[in-house]
């Protein structure tokens, strides 16, 4: 089977500081994968460098065969890499529907699509959003 995303020997740096060494992994279309260690075990920053937040220093990154390394962000993202950032990040005193609109982007992401992979939104489109649990909120 061909690797959907393709990490070979992947380095990189927060200024002088190396984060990554020589990371190395492959993901096969429809298969998952979990990134698990403790703190400081360069998680964040492996995520952060596929998705060209962080640009690595040595390696390659190629998706569905595309060498991703040199292209900017919006690019990879295009690509169909994209990062859901930790943390609630959502306005408390506006309803879930208002928080989904003020994130919204041109594209194939409506109200109905966000609604049909998360249908528990749909069901609260109308409530604050400070009322959510904590995974709901993410």
């Amino acid at each position: 089977m061909t690797a959907l995303l393709q990490l070979d020997g992947v380095t990189a740096f927060y200024g002088a500081s190396q984060a990554l060494f020589g990371i190395s992994l492959a993901v096969a279309e429809g298969e998952a994968v979990a990134l698990m260690g403790r703190n400081g075990m360069g998680k964040t920053t492996t995520v952060r460098t596929i998705s060209a937040l962080l640009r690595p220093r040595a390696g390659r990154i190629l998706l569905a065969g595309t060498d991703t390394r040199d292209l900017p962000v919006h690019r990879v993202a295009r690509l169909g890499i994209g990062l859901v950032p930790e943390g609630r990040r959502c306005f408390g005193p506006l309803t879930v529907e208002e928080n989904l609109t003020a994130a919204a982007r041109r594209g194939a992401w409506d109200m109905a699509a966000v609604t049909r992979l998360f249908p528990r939104l749909g069901e609260r489109r109308r409530q604050a959003a400070s009322t959510l649990s904590g995974g709901e909120q993410q």
